[in-house]
């Protein structure tokens, strides 16, 4: 049996001063928080190019040609949509939309996240509707879908620590069968920089 058509989208902000990671900026800086984020999307690149399936990566505002993300390796796009839901859901839509049959976004947020749970992830969907990865603050870092399910990207506070419970009470009343992965650590906050000073994901600057 041939295996399905997979595709890994990354959704990522493109680098700039100012506007990434502006709730660690409030405390640390701006330039403090631009460097932060740089190495969470490198290190988004290092454990994403050992994944087995396509890869895409979704830019909030504009593709960068000559970047970190190598073109060879990384199909490149540009987010749409007016809310971060809109704008997963309008990914999602075009993946299915290329013949793919299992789907599976990240964000470049969690520096807990392994090649290993990705192809987790992707394995999850032989089985299940759904496949979702719970963070810490309430949200999640990874969805997985085998489907487009519209529901899932409409009513959620985004960025609060309702979403995760929200999606989940979603897919009951869908009566969609899904897959929970670890529950891991975003970094958004300086104080997500001291939990995981504990850990064993470090960052450089840490």
């Amino acid at each position: 049996m041939s295996q399905p058509r997979r595709l890994l989208l990354i959704f990522v902000k493109n680098p700039i001063k100012g506007k990434v990671k502006t709730r660690l900026a409030r405390t640390m800086g701006e330039n403090s928080a631009l460097q932060i984020y740089e190495q969470l999307l490198a290190y988004t690149v290092n454990i994403t190019k050992e994944v087995h399936t396509d890869r895409a990566v979704f830019y909030s505002d504009f593709v960068e040609e000559n970047d970190i993300w190598p073109n060879e390796h990384y199909l490149k796009q540009v987010q749409q949509g007016a809310d971060l839901g809109r704008r997963m859901e309008n990914a999602f839509c075009w993946a299915f939309e290329q013949l793919y049959q299992q789907v599976v976004i990240i964000g470049s947020d969690c520096p807990e996240l392994t090649t290993h749970i990705i192809h987790q992830a992707f394995d999850a969907l032989a089985t299940a509707n759904v496949v979702i990865g719970p963070a810490t603050d309430g949200g999640y870092y990874l969805l997985g879908l085998v489907k487009s399910i519209p529901e899932l990207f409409i009513n959620k506070a985004w960025s609060s620590p309702t979403v995760f419970n929200s999606t989940l009470a979603d897919l009951h009343k869908l009566h969609k069968a899904y897959t929970l992965l670890p529950t891991l650590q975003d970094v958004d906050r300086e104080e997500d920089l001291a939990l995981l000073k504990q850990s064993t994901y470090q960052l450089k600057s840490l």
